[in-house]
Order: C-alpha cells, then sequence, then structure tokens
C-alpha cells in the first residue's frame, strides 16, 4: 500500500533560529513552532489549545532562516515528519520524538521593519502576501524550497551533527509574545 509523509503546518516562532554547520559544511538549524488550535467546547466555551513543534531546515533554509526568521514571527512550513530516536546518557533509557524536517517555508504577515531586506522576491504568495524567495538568489523574500537542491540524505542527515544536549528535550521559554 502506498503512504504519504506530509506535513503543512502554520505556528509562530518559539526561539531566534541558531545555525550550526555539520562537519561536511552543511547548515543545519532546528526552530520551534507554536501552533494553536480554537475551539469551542460541548458547552459553548471557546478555547485555545497551543502545541510545540519542532522542525529542522537543512542547507539554504537553514541560512536563510537564521537570517530572517525572529522569535514571535509567524511562518508557514512543508516538510515531513521524521522520528528521532537516542539513549538518555543519565538514565540510559531509549528516547524518542517526532519532529518535522521542513521542505520549504513561507514568511506570513508583513516585513518586520529592519529585516528582510535584499532583493529576492517579486510577486506575493496567496497566503501572506510577502515576497517570494526561491533557490539560492540573495535576499530574504517570503518563500524558500528546498526544491531540487541536493541536500542532505532523506534520513534526515542527523548522524552529520550534533545532537543537542544529552537527550532531554530542550527548555523553551516562557515569554512567548503571543
Amino acid at each position: 500500500m502506498a503512504s504519504l509523509n506530509k506535513v503543512m503546518i502554520i505556528g509562530n516562532l518559539t526561539r531566534d533560529p541558531e545555525v550550526r554547520y555539520t562537519p561536511k559544511g552543511t547548515a543545519v538549524t532546528d526552530i520551534g513552532l507554536a501552533v494553536n488550535r480554537n475551539y469551542t467546547t460541548d458547552t459553548g466555551e471557546k478555547r485555545e489549545e497551543t502545541t510545540f513543534v519542532d522542525v529542522t531546515l537543512w542547507g539554504r533554509q537553514a541560512e536563510i532562516a537564521g537570517q530572517y526568521m525572529k522569535k514571535g514571527r509567524p511562518v508557514y512550513i512543508e516538510g515531513r515528519l521524521q522520528m528521532d530516536t537516542w539513549q538518555d546518557k543519565q538514565t540510559g533509557q531509549n528516547r524518542s520524538r517526532l519532529k518535522v524536517v521542513g521542505d520549504a517555508f513561507q514568511f506570513l504577515g508583513g516585513r518586520e521593519e529592519g529585516g528582510g531586506g535584499g532583493g529576492g522576491g517579486g510577486g506575493s504568495h496567496s497566503g501572506g502576501g510577502a515576497g517570494q524567495h526561491s533557490g539560492g538568489s540573495g535576499g530574504g523574500g517570503g518563500h524558500h524550497s528546498g526544491g531540487y537542491d541536493p541536500g542532505p540524505p532523506s534520513h534526515g542527515g542527523y548522524d552529520e551533527g550534533p545532537r543537542g544536549s544529552g537527550g532531554s528535550y530542550p527548555e523553551e521559554e516562557d515569554d512567548i509574545p503571543f
């Protein structure tokens, strides 16, 4: 039977991205998204639920994200789900987490003052009105797609870079601006 692994998600960044490089020189950054869901209970009470999603970007996408993404900024990301597994160094237990590996992203909303300069774009995307950016041209427009750029191997390339802080989830900041 055929299967499909495709994720489309819109949320606000929970922290500024920090770009790292693998020993082979490939850029990688991990970002956090806060995704809100509004719903009404059976009693008519309106509620909001927030889900925090970890996203990894590779190559040119990671570099653009590091340059133009800022905490609190809304972003649309397309990608795939990937299961990370590791052994906790303190307890020796096997751990796992589900994350998104981003294939393309789109900045939403207007340009922030002082950011997003350069000439990468033109036109507008139906999703948010920001300029588009594709491929490897300069600038920090709105849309970036990994497209046909040969990036990391299909396993996500995590064998190349650092794994993080000892097998536990990174601490999120409590002062999310939304």
